[in-house]
């Protein structure tokens, strides 16, 4: 048992008993069901349904009250508005008006309802005085005939007042009849219903009898559906635009009909009518999402599932945990109550099931506050769980944990542990090579083995590791020596064990201090080593903080930065006038939107990415910005594009000419000279060299060290000559090699074979019949050289410091014909960058070129 941890034995039926009797007591107030309400009416009213544009509402409302007079209207009103919907092309017209009285035009109406065919007309159950039984009030017997349905208008009313959901079938006990939405629904598919049998047992002809409640998801408040005045409709002519097979609602909305319901969008602020009520329910039915309750069982079932789950898991688990699993359950039960709501509609309590987390942590707390003795020690728990960004000591580490890390950091050929002398794992290196009496805690390294032993109570420890037989290998030596071991791995015993003295509680207190202190340093810290320069400021955009980076691009002292407007130092070094820096910065705090710009500074390409804050007590504002130098990324971007142009026409020029010369041979197969072949033949080589030579500069420009090996340079280099030499004695122009001592270094042979025999072809190119190339390969300190010297033309001084630049081309050498695409010079330049080594250019026109190529020496890391 923790410190943190209670005594589970009899908490379980403590905690479980204790719960379920609050649960009891809480089922005689209304908390439960106001909560199951509460969580309905969120849910409907954040996920409203569907208002179909099929279904319209034609409301008596005030204006048609003015116009028609007093109510009730005379039937023949009716009967007009029902033959004006059926010229319109209505498709079902369902009154939300009683006609239980006959009326002398009775029949003018009944006419035009079985004119139109799918008149639906309502139904009242109610009780004529207070000491009379219920009866049924159905349309005047010429009307009921004449409908094509009848169903009930009746809405429910929750214990809160509000209506959310009506009985699909109410009724006497002798028959059930269909609500109104549901009688207009089936007589719109042409299936009318009719009335139902109660069933179970006939009850008497006076009980009312209600079955298949369902809730209603409102489609918004009152007017989402669309709405025409009933005078304006009887009195205009016909509108199939507007009515055209469509589901016409007639109702009343003024306020002094009495017919209205308060619902979870307004309550009694904005009531629905009734035939809105009505409208909502019919487009629920269309649209399949009427919102099905379930029985209290399922309910209580749940609750009594989660009491269970709390009951056995709170006891094992510490303060955070309990909140954690609390707040899980509670979303849980609210994510599983809006899947079943929003996807099955079905309306699950889960108020109680709710309740159980809620009431259980404050009440689990209680107890564990009871406990006045580990009070102290929980609230210092707390502030030391608080944000910890300093660096673990590695010595706190037991010692598989240990090698796990070394094995998951480094790319190692083998390892090896054991425990007093015995292995516990091992991976290609066997126990026999552990090298006698190592010492404690400090690696010993012996060829590429590193070895380390560690004590632990009265268990030794030893670790060994295989590095693999490279710089990479030598490397891993070097980082080892410098891990901090001195002090030895930690103790596996509770160094956290609880205390109750008061010298203990203020001692975890100071290191807890200690720790936010540390926190602060290492924010700090972290600043400064981001390879971003970082500006915050405050609300007013004066710069508060700026790191390193900022002071060496800038160029500005960091001390003279603090205090200094934002805008002034941006449009100092990079004036702007559309859209000037102060809109810019004060946008991005009266916004309150992160900005991002280009910025130019020194020659430099920068993005500054500019981002408000607030602090949590939101006292305190300002912007971080964060600038990045993506002057690379613009050289990228460039040389892209120059790339792109490169391809759209020396690539392409060579090709149309082939093409072209092609087809001019296909038309007069008959006159084929040599001298066209040959043409065609320069062509397609000049087409393969510049895709060779694009090929080969991006090869060079992937090229990373991982691709690197042990090569030596003196092979390179005669292997380089070898593939020149013909075309060196093609020009009679010999090739004089000067060198015999190996020379190692790792890096690529074969891309830097290519350098050679791109410098050396150039070489030939270049100079006349008969002259002399010299290849000199030599060592200079820890670098391999090598010189490439012809008797050419010469290179003119201007063009030198130009002569790697990518698709190039020198003037002397188009003059003189030797036609390239520029990439040669320029895939050696990007080689012998990635091999860390420089190039050296020396000409004279007239007398010849002398190219120099340094690169480092492989040499291993000193111990």
């Amino acid at each position: 048992m923790t410190r943190d941890r209670l005594p589970t034995t009899s908490a379980f039926w403590t905690l479980g008993l204790s719960l379920l009797s609050i649960l009891l007591l809480l089922q005689l107030t209304a908390i439960p069901q106001r909560i199951n309400f509460w969580l309905y009416d969120a849910m409907v009213t954040s996920h409203p349904g569907s208002a179909p544009g099929n279904v319209v509402i034609v409301a008596i409302d005030d204006a048609s009250l003015d116009w028609l007079g007093r109510w009730p209207w005379p039937r023949s009103t009716h009967a007009e508005l029902v033959r004006k919907l059926d010229d319109a092309g209505a498709r079902t017209i369902i009154f939300d008006v009683l006609f239980p009285e006959p009326s002398t035009d009775d029949q003018e109406l009944a006419d035009a309802m079985a004119a139109h065919g799918n008149v639906v007309l309502p139904i009242h159950l109610s009780a004529p005085s207070q000491d009379q039984t219920i009866s049924e009030y159905l349309p005047s017997p010429a009307l009921s005939e004449a409908a094509a349905g009848l169903g009930h208008a009746h809405v429910e009313l929750d214990a809160d007042g509000l209506a959310r959901g009506l009985y699909l079938y109410n009724g006497l006990g002798r028959q059930l009849w269909p609500s109104l939405a549901k009688a207009a629904y089936d007589t719109g598919r042409g299936q009318p219903s009719p009335p139902r049998n109660p069933g179970g047992g006939k009850p008497p002809p006076y009980v009312n009898v209600r079955a298949d409640y369902v809730a209603v998801p409102l489609a918004g408040p009152a007017g989402t559906f669309a709405m025409y005045s009933y005078a304006d409709v009887l009195l205009a002519p016909p509108s199939p635009q507007e009515f055209n097979g469509k589901t016409v609602f007639v109702g009343a909305t003024a306020p002094g009909f009495g017919d209205v319901l308060p619902t979870p969008f307004s309550s009694m602020a904005r009531p629905l009518s009734g035939v809105e009520f009505h409208a909502n329910s019919f487009a629920a039915l269309v649209n399949q999402t009427l919102i099905r309750p379930t029985s209290g069982l399922l309910a209580g079932i749940l609750a009594l599932a989660v009491i269970v789950l709390v009951a056995s898991a709170l006891p094992r688990m510490r303060p955070t945990q309990t909140l954690l699993l609390c707040s899980a359950l509670a979303v849980s039960l609210l994510a599983f109550f809006a899947v079943m709501m929003m996807l099955m509609h079905r309306w699950i309590p889960i108020a109680n099931a709710l309740l159980v987390p809620v009431i259980a942590f404050p009440l689990w707390s209680a107890r564990r506050l009871a406990m006045t003795n580990r009070f102290l020690n929980r609230q210092l728990d707390e502030l030391g769980q608080g944000p910890q960004l300093t660096l673990r000591d590695i010595s706190e580490r037991h010692p598989p944990l240990f090698l796990d890390h070394l094995t998951a950091l480094f790319m190692l050929d083998g390892w090896l542990l054991t425990e007093n002398g015995e292995v516990i794992e091992r991976h290609n290196l066997p126990s026999g090579y552990i090298p006698p009496r190592l010492p404690l805690n400090e690696w010993v390294h012996k060829d590429n083995l590193s070895w380390f032993r560690t004590d632990r109570e009265d268990t030794v420890y030893i670790i060994g590791l295989k590095r693999p037989e490279t710089l990479g290998g030598e490397a891993i030596q070097r980082y080892l020596r410098q891990l901090p071991l001195a002090s030895g791995l930690a103790q596996d015993n509770d160094a956290g064990a609880s205390t109750e003295n008061i010298t203990a509680r203020i001692e975890r207190v100071r290191q807890a201090t200690e720790r936010m202190n540390n926190l602060q340093k290492f924010i700090l810290q972290s600043f400064e080593h981001m390879p971003d320069g970082i500006i915050v400021t405050d609300e007013l955009g004066v710069i508060q903080f700026a790191n390193g980076h900022i002071e060496e691009w800038f160029k500005e002292p960091l001390p003279s930065l603090t205090g200094l407007p934002l805008t002034r130092l941006l449009q100092g070094h990079d004036p702007r006038d559309n859209p000037p820096w102060q809109e810019t910065v004060s946008e991005t705090l009266t916004l309150a939107q992160s900005r991002t710009v280009d910025l130019r500074i020194h020659g430099k390409d920068f993005l500054i990415h500019l981002a408000p804050f607030k602090s949590s007590d939101t006292r305190h504002q300002g912007i971080i910005a964060n600038i990045s130098d993506i002057t690379e990324l613009r050289e990228q971007q460039r040389q892209h594009r120059e790339a792109i142009d490169f391809i759209s026409h020396d690539v392409r020029s060579p090709l149309v000419s082939q093409l072209a010369l092609i087809e001019h041979l296909k038309r007069n197969p008959s006159d084929i000279q040599s001298s066209q072949l040959e043409q065609l033949g320069r062509l397609a080589r000049r087409s393969y060299q510049l895709a060779e030579e694009f090929v080969q500069l991006a090869r060079a420009e992937q090229l990373t060290e991982t691709r690197f090996y042990e090569c030596e340079f003196l092979s390179i280099v005669e292997n380089a000559r070898d593939s020149v030499i013909e075309q060196a004695a093609n020009k009679d122009i010999k090739l004089l090699l000067q060198g015999y001592e190996d020379l190692w270094l790792r890096g690529n042979a074969e891309l830097l074979e290519r350098v050679v025999i791109n410098l050396l072809t150039n070489a030939v190119q270049y100079s006349e019949p008969g002259s002399t190339i010299t290849i000199q390969v030599y060592q200079a300190g820890y670098q391999a050289c090598l010189t490439v010297s012809d008797e050419g033309v010469g290179i003119a001084q201007e063009e030198i410091p130009h002569l790697f630049d990518r698709y190039r081309r020198q003037k002397s050498s188009e003059v003189s014909g030797n036609r390239g695409a520029g990439l040669g010079l320029s895939f050696v330049s990007v080689v012998v960058e990635k091999h860390r080594g420089h190039i050296e250019v020396e000409s004279t026109l007239g007398e010849g070129s002398s190219f120099t190529i340094k690169l480092p020496i492989a040499a291993p890391i000193p111990n």
